[in-house]
């Protein structure tokens, strides 16, 4: 079978690289184009690198409806599917009509729950103990199409970078193991009920804020949400302050949300709008991630400091 695979972060790279393991031919991989990191270094996409270290053949369009020369390319290649995993872009109905057996795509949740850009950290902002991966026939609405098949995985407690790891592993499984099933037309599909369905949204910078006016619960599940990008952040005398990890302690508040309630030589409470939250890792702006008590031992707190907005 002829497989040309669409794809950029690491939750794509393993769905590709259990495809080439398992014998698929790979014409062609598509991926988001390059980026520039540090000191202005170009950063390729984890698929580009797997395409790149295996000889396949990749395309970065900027916007994939607006280039005509690669959808020309899809055509000549006549691949019998296509096969999609945290793109970043949505194919127009151009490039869905191309393969006979249809785009399947290897979306991060459970669906019709959390269609849309980010919906691995929108479970763990959420607060889910179970999420999932969902195969899926592409059709040209955002996350609509019929289901094919589903796995559900336990997330309860983790971070998005574990989370990641986890679903990515359980996706390229399910896609192995449906693809033969859409093959031989034995797969079931199954239309997703809108009225069960809900969005995560394309996340900004600015979603890592808080004040702490949020319950603990909530901006603990935010930590570990945000824990890659854009992170969990706040002030503190004028210096951003980015949360790692931290623990939610079921207590009444015992002052503003924000206010520092007390302080060991190993960590600091915060007040929230609900509970209180044991801070455990942090980044000082300008400084490495460290522990809380090194936090403190370089950075003089007392009780009754407040984090907050950054003229605060």
């Amino acid at each position: 079978m002829k497989i040309v695979f669409m794809g950029t972060p690491e939750l794509a790279a393993c769905s590709l690289r259990a495809l080439i393991d398992n014998g698929y031919e790979i014409p062609l991989v598509v991926t988001q184009p390059d980026r520039k990191g540090n000191r202005n270094k170009m950063i390729l996409s984890p698929v580009k690198q797997l395409a790149l270290d295996h000889g396949i053949e990749v395309a970065q369009p900027h916007r994939l409806r607006k280039d005509e020369d690669l959808i020309s390319r899809l055509r000549d290649i006549a691949p019998d599917m296509i096969v999609v995993a945290a793109f970043g872009q949505i194919l127009p109905q151009s490039v869905i009509d191309i393969p006979r057996l249809g785009c399947i795509n290897v979306h991060g949740s459970l669906l019709p729950d959390l269609r849309g850009a980010s919906p691995m950290q929108e479970a763990v902002l959420r607060g889910y103990d179970v999420s999932g991966v969902t195969i899926m026939r592409m059709d040209a609405g955002l996350d609509t199409g019929d289901m094919i098949s589903k796995i559900e995985c336990d997330i309860r407690g983790k971070n998005i970078t574990e989370v990641t790891s986890i679903l990515a592993a359980a996706g390229a499984r399910l896609l192995i193991e449906t693809i033969p099933h859409i093959a031989d037309g034995t797969a079931v599909y199954e239309k997703q009920d809108e009225n069960k369905s809900t969005y995560a949204k394309m996340i900004n910078k600015t979603d890592g804020f808080t004040d702490f006016s949020e319950s603990a619960a909530a901006i603990e599940c935010k930590i570990r949400a945000y824990y890659e990008w854009p992170t969990c952040y706040s002030y503190l005398d004028g210096q951003q302050v980015k949360f790692f990890r931290a623990e939610v302690i079921d207590e009444a508040p015992d002052g503003e949300p924000g206010t520092v309630s007390t302080i060991s030589r190993t960590d600091y409470v915060i007040n929230c709008g609900a509970g209180k939250l044991r801070i455990l890792e942090q980044q000082l702006q300008g400084k490495k991630r460290m522990s809380a008590g090194d936090f403190m031992r370089g950075h003089k707190l007392s009780v009754g400091d407040r984090f907050g907005a950054e003229e605060v």
